[in-house]
């Protein structure tokens, strides 16, 4: 995976994150989901540095190989807010000011959230597979508590949802070789049977419904927006659009200045499942010429 890439870790003092990185121009960071590590980019990463990007992909703080703060009451360390603060350090470590952001599952709030407090740092926006947090719990209905139970369940107060993952991991996660990617796989297999980083993962869940839907619901009533160039991409075969009555686009439409997306023909990975066309759509929005 990652031919021509570096390895390195960056300490940061609250966090040391790991961090793949590697080509040379225009900076476009990548910031995986749960329960994934910066591995899940190993088909796209190499393609956006072929076409002459500078790609940097972290472990986001608590997961894989990134380390976790001590636990706050509110879970805050676990916050979006937090996370994007970490990433424009580790940018900024690097000697980008400003980049392309992109991020998929619980990275797309984290980028999300670096597009509304960083502005100045981010050039173009894409988010794969995401609402706002504040949105999906404000529409909230059967449905979205039906297919994303697990944000309820992992969000429940310590140490429940961990001693039942901890029971067996392989039956929570499903994680699929042949579909990710045999070191893929190993990557995120060895990541996700850490004791710590199960933890890590719930506090995420659990700042996702306290501190992080209070930044999005400050935010909305503000009406403050993502003023970099937004590309929202999902799965037509993940259930998001189902969901939101297949208007995703609508959900978003409040909170960008300027907003564009459409559906891959992909399940819920798309870095994963559909890497060439995710890729031929990034480089697009990012205003390269796709041969």
């Amino acid at each position: 995976m990652f031919d021509g890439f570096q390895l390195d870790y960056f300490d940061l003092g609250r966090v040391r994150l790991r961090v793949r990185h590697g080509g040379r121009g225009p900076a476009v960071l990548l910031v995986h989901g749960h329960p994934r590590t910066h591995t899940t980019w190993h088909r796209v990463a190499p393609a956006i540095a072929a076409a002459g990007y500078r790609v940097v992909c972290p472990d986001l703080r608590g997961y894989g190989e990134s380390s976790a703060p001590a636990d706050l009451p509110d879970h805050s360390q676990a916050s979006k807010r937090a996370m994007a603060q970490d990433l424009v350090e580790l940018m900024a470590r690097l000697g980008l000011q400003c980049f392309h952001a992109v991020g998929h599952d619980r990275g797309g709030y984290v980028v999300q959230r670096l597009a509304l407090d960083h502005p100045h740092a981010v050039d173009r926006v894409v988010i794969l597979g995401d609402v706002p947090i504040g949105e999906a719990l404000a529409r909230c209905d059967a449905r979205f508590a039906q297919s994303w139970w697990h944000w309820f369940f992992m969000g429940q107060p310590a140490p429940l949802a961990e001693r039942l993952i901890a029971a067996d991991v392989d039956a929570w996660y499903h994680l699929d070789p042949t579909v990710m990617g045999a070191k893929n796989y190993a990557d995120t297999a060895h990541a996700v049977a850490n004791a710590a980083v199960q933890h890590a993962m719930c506090e995420d869940y659990r700042a996702g419904l306290g501190v992080d839907r209070a930044a999005d619901d400050a935010d909305r009533n503000a009406g403050r927006q993502i003023t970099s160039p937004l590309l929202v991409l999902w799965g037509t075969r993940d259930d998001l659009a189902d969901l939101y009555d297949n208007d995703v686009l609508g959900v978003w439409e409040p909170w960008a200045t300027e907003l564009s997306g459409h559906g891959l023909d992909s399940a819920h990975h798309i870095a994963e499942e559909a890497p060439q066309e995710l890729t031929q759509a990034l480089l697009t929005f990012f205003g390269h010429t796709v041969r």
